[in-house]
């Protein structure tokens, strides 16, 4: 896979942000990427070196809409770790 089909988005959430300051930062990835293709395509697309990535696959909720009964849909997160010193820059404006 390329580096843009590995990581799909940026996650910003409040927990994530919290982690920016240990130098770990949260991406939404392909559902089929292992660790050693998103270590990759960070370094790729930002010009760093991570030095570990931690990745969940998170499963979908249960929701209702009125007597619809359905759920949301499951995806993965990627928790890269950068070495001191480096960062991503579309982080920052966040």
């Amino acid at each position: 896979m390329r580096a843009d089909e590995v990581i799909l988005e940026p996650l910003l959430t409040e927990k994530s942000n919290g982690l920016r300051e240990q130098n770990k930062y949260s991406f939404v990835v392909s559902p089929r990427a292992n660790k050693i293709e998103v270590m990759k395509a960070v370094e790729a697309l930002f010009d760093v070196k991570p030095q570990g990535c931690n990745i969940v696959s998170v499963k979908g909720k249960p929701r209702r809409v009125r007597f619809a009964v359905g759920k949301t849909a499951s995806w993965k997160k990627a928790v890269v770790t950068l070495k001191a010193g480096d960062t991503i820059s579309i982080f920052e404006g966040a």
